[in-house]
């Protein structure tokens, strides 16, 4: 009788056998043909694959005075599975200077998958960056001791004045976050962080060439691969030219020295951002070398924040600024007529129990002569009579959606999209928040604030200087950009398409006429000293504590080449720091250099600073 358990048995041993050699067959295949650790292997013995960094493009001012620039650094690399036991660790610290502790730490930084996560044996890992000529050349003399690391050669940005750090920003090493969104960058590069480094950091940071080395038995390079044939040579970064006027921002910072606040100043034919000060500010040559983490640190640990950009991150009230935008919302809607003189001003806008206050002055006015005394009570009058227009709007909600447009469309509410990062988008209210915010009905008595540049209305000074160069230009602006040329190619059409407003021709002409009239016998009065003629509105925004001093303005009159934002925290009257600093920035931008009596003032206002107190800002 035949024994089926031993065919059942010769069944299992030959499956066994069969699986074992099926296990090994896939093994082998992903071991030579997905694996390419042994191919790394293979080719870090016989290649060594050396990166070859571009020079960042530089930056110059609108006039090629030369902003920053790079210097030659160098990085020391390590290969981990050429440096494993061959290093005499004592020497090689001695001769970078460091300790064995740093040394074990750097080390231990390079394999840490989690902060290095490019991290391979075979391949150059940075272990110590920027080093000085001075420091390379001690570990270049011994370098031949120490296999398996390798110097790079880099360059480090240079800043050339302690200016427009907000506006130039910096370059600091990778983050895990950046390596993870671009596949261009490994641990150890550089990137820009803040400033146009950040915004145009594909222009300036160039394409990254290769040599590919060859090595022989001992890991000694003998040489280019065939002669450099699979070389790649780098391709430089492109050059930025700004729209900045370096003297004009000099003379910006130093009018703001001892003051919390910005000035921005525009080319209204352009959009062209001529000075970008935000005060306090720091010199940018602090964010250089190893010492940026620390002085970045201490940087963001200061209570007056000076890397806080409050020219386009500074949401403040515009204060009577505005009342610009809203002369030109009522005569457009036909709320107002700009000969019409029905609305009283007794020291303020009085009705119904409501006060708000308003400085002496002749009553009741027009237009024109309202832009030039800033009187509250007209322009409190325009917005009640707006709101509560039913016959033409249908509801509050509806004329309250109609002004917001207005104010849209001339620059307020969303960001502009200025080419720097950070930019805030301030607060224009909308029927439907009042509605959501205010119990029961409200009307134009509720929200009167808003007429006057109060209330829940917020701007940057980017986008004060920008209704004020929109107005220079009668009813369109240019989106602000403070990159005027990049290098080989065409500026971006987002910067040279014209933004219309709703507003009407005829209004922009009646508000000009205002503004005009503020310097030769209103508000801005200080303006007529200057041999040109200038248009400028102030503003006074109500704070907690003292005042802001705000002013925005433009210069020439007809054909205008600057408009001007000025806003310092508690300041007091718009004519008191206002007028009298953004004169100064006509003047300079328009007649190329201050008279000796401006040069004299200037230097008043530099000394000038405000007592904030030591509270946190």
């Amino acid at each position: 009788m035949k024994d089926h358990s031993l065919d059942n048995r010769r069944y299992v041993i030959g499956g066994v056998a069969i699986l074992i050699v099926v296990v090994y067959t896939i093994r082998l295949f992903m071991l030579q043909i997905t694996s390419d650790d042994y191919k790394k292997s293979a080719d870090s013995n016989a290649f060594l694959k050396k990166i070859e960094y571009p020079s960042r493009g530089v930056i110059s001012d609108r006039n090629g005075k030369l902003l920053v620039y790079n210097q030659p650094a160098y990085d020391i690399m390590v290969v981990m599975n050429e440096a494993k036991g061959r290093l005499d660790t004592l020497e090689f610290c001695q001769a970078l200077n460091i300790t064995r502790d740093e040394f074990n730490q750097r080390m231990e930084t390079i394999k840490d998958r989690n902060k290095n996560p490019g991290y391979s044996r075979f391949t150059q890992q940075l272990f110590m960056n920027q080093l000085s000529d001075k420091d390379f050349s001690v570990f270049q003399e011994k370098m031949f001791r120490f296999p398996g690391f390798y110097v790079q050669k880099r360059s480090i940005r240079q800043y050339q004045y302690a200016m427009a750090a907000h506006v130039l920003g910096d370059v600091a090493e990778v983050s895990p976050a950046d390596i993870e969104e671009d596949d261009y960058y490994q641990p150890g590069d550089y990137i820009g962080k803040l400033g146009v480094e950040r915004s145009y950091e594909k222009q300036l940071r160039g394409e990254k060439g290769m040599q590919i080395l060859l090595r022989d038995a001992h890991g000694r390079v003998q040489g280019r691969y065939q002669n450099g044939k699979f070389d790649r040579r780098p391709i430089p970064g492109k050059n930025l030219t700004l729209s900045i006027d370096a003297d004009l921002q000099a003379l910006g910072e130093r009018l703001m020295e001892g003051k919390i606040g910005s000035i921005v100043a525009i080319e209204p034919n352009t959009g062209e951002v001529l000075c970008m000060v935000s005060s306090p500010s720091y010199d940018p040559r602090m964010m250089v070398g190893r010492k940026r983490s620390e002085s970045h640190h201490e940087l963001q640990q200061n209570v007056w924040k000076p890397l806080l950009n409050r020219s386009i991150m500074g949401q403040y009230p515009p204060g009577s600024t505005f009342k610009t935008t809203q002369g030109l919302t009522f005569m457009s809607e036909g709320i107002l007529h700009p000969t019409q003189t029905a609305y009283p001003c007794g020291h303020g806008f009085n009705f119904k129990g409501l006060h708000v206050g308003c400085h002496g002055h002749a009553s009741p006015l027009s237009l024109v002569p309202a832009l030039s005394t800033s009187c509250n009570g007209y322009f409190c009058w325009g917005l009640y009579y707006m709101i509560g227009a039913k016959s033409k709007y249908g509801s509050s909600t509806n004329a309250m959606n109609k002004w917001r447009d207005y104010m849209v469309s001339m620059g307020f509410g969303y960001r502009l999209g200025l080419d720097l990062p950070g930019e805030k988008r301030g607060m224009i209210p909308n029927g439907n928040y009042y509605s959501d915010h205010i119990k029961g009905n409200w009307n134009g008595l509720s929200v009167i604030s808003i007429a006057i540049g109060q209330g829940e209305v917020t701007a940057t000074p980017l986008q004060i200087a920008n209704l004020s160069a929109t107005i220079a230009n009668r009813g369109f602006f240019y989106v602000p950009h403070v990159v005027k040329k990049v290098q080989g190619e065409k500026l971006d059409t987002t910067f040279t398409r014209r933004h219309y407003t709703k507003a009407k021709r005829e209004a922009y002409d009646y508000v000009v006429a205002g503004m005009r009239a503020s310097a030769t016998g209103g508000t801005c009065h200080e303006l007529a000293r200057l041999p040109f003629a200038a248009c400028g509105k102030t503003g006074t925004a109500q704070n907690r504590g003292h005042d802001h001093s705000v002013f925005m303005g433009f210069a020439p009159m007809d054909k205008p080449k600057i408009a001007v934002a000025v806003y310092v925290e508690n300041g007091g009257w718009g004519a008191t720091y206002g007028v009298p600093l953004g004169s100064l920035i006509m003047e300079k931008y328009i007649n190329g250099t201050l008279s000796e009596a401006s040069k004299k003032r200037a230097d008043v206002f530099q000394n000038r600073h405000i007592s904030y107190g030591t509270t946190s800002r």
